[in-house]
């Protein structure tokens, strides 16, 4: 078993409690959680806490189905007005330095030709993660807590399948530390369509601990009558967690999908409204 100092083992845990919430609701207590995942009520609330910097019981309420609703209510971001990141440049992400440059939609169309991609499997709070990334930044970023190691990397080499792959992790190592450790540089290269990267732009300007809407997107890049097309390119975000593409819901305040499976997205809202509310 991995170290409980890993951030991989505390979502483990994290997404237990998500099941056995979703299955018996939110009212189970802590000692009802520490015994169905075999733990000592202390040491559950110690790695819990350690995860999300808040009790077990405050993540419940984080978790629930009526949370993503609530920060619609509350915390919703109008984009139009964000000035959190601007639509080019650099900007503050995650309480972390974020540059990034797209490439050219000649570049795209070669569907990745000529481009050295390194990639390489990393420890993060949401589960293992497969990163990857040129010599000019991060281009993929996956979880495979609701997949497996192969449907992920299949999935992120099918974007750009004319790349030549390498297993380096050690030459992107920098980059995804300072993602998740949340402090540092890291770069990212986008590489996608122009439609996406407008999209992706606007993604970049939601606030951590807020989120926004597929038809506040679709306005703020001028096309308020394409939010299927929107929903469909923040699910092609190859970028999740530093693209937060899990910041974005349905009018109604629902969830909507997630790349990577619900159970991570709703981990993410939580973790980040946790840590919001913490500092």
């Amino acid at each position: 078993m991995p170290s409980d100092h890993q951030p991989s083992y505390h979502y483990g845990v994290v997404k237990r409690a998500i099941e056995l919430i979703d299955a018996r609701g939110p009212e189970l207590s802590l000692d009802d959680l520490a015994g169905e995942m075999q733990m000592s009520p202390a040491h559950f609330q110690r790695v819990f806490s350690k995860w999300a910097g808040v009790s077990p019981k405050r993540l419940q309420q984080y978790l629930t189905l009526g949370h993503a609703k609530a920060l619609l209510d509350a915390q919703f971001t109008t984009l139009d007005t964000s000035n959190a990141v601007g639509l080019s440049g650099s900007g503050r992400l995650h309480d972390l330095f974020l540059r990034w440059e797209a490439m050219s939609p000649g570049e795209f169309a070669r569907k990745g030709e000529g481009l050295t991609i390194y990639w390489g499997w990393f420890d993060s709070p949401f589960g293992e993660a497969l990163a990857m990334g040129t010599d000019r930044g991060l281009c993929g970023l996956g979880f495979s807590a609701e997949s497996t190691r192969e449907e992920v990397f299949d999935d992120l080499h099918s974007r750009w399948p004319q790349a030549h792959y390498v297993e380096a992790p050690e030459k992107i190592e920098t980059w995804v530390t300072a993602a998740f450790d949340q402090a540092g540089d890291t770069q990212l290269h986008l590489i996608g369509a122009p439609f996406q990267i407008k999209v992706w732009e606007a993604l970049l300007r939601v606030p951590s601990g807020q989120v926004t809407t597929y038809s506040e997107i679709a306005n703020s890049i001028g096309a308020p009558k394409a939010v299927r097309a929107v929903g469909t390119a923040v699910g092609r975000n190859p970028v999740s967690w530093l693209i937060p593409c899990h910041r974005a819901l349905r009018k109604s305040g629902g969830l909507g999908g997630y790349h990577w499976g619900l159970p991570v997205k709703r981990a993410m809202l939580a973790y980040e409204t946790a840590r919001a509310e913490a500092g």
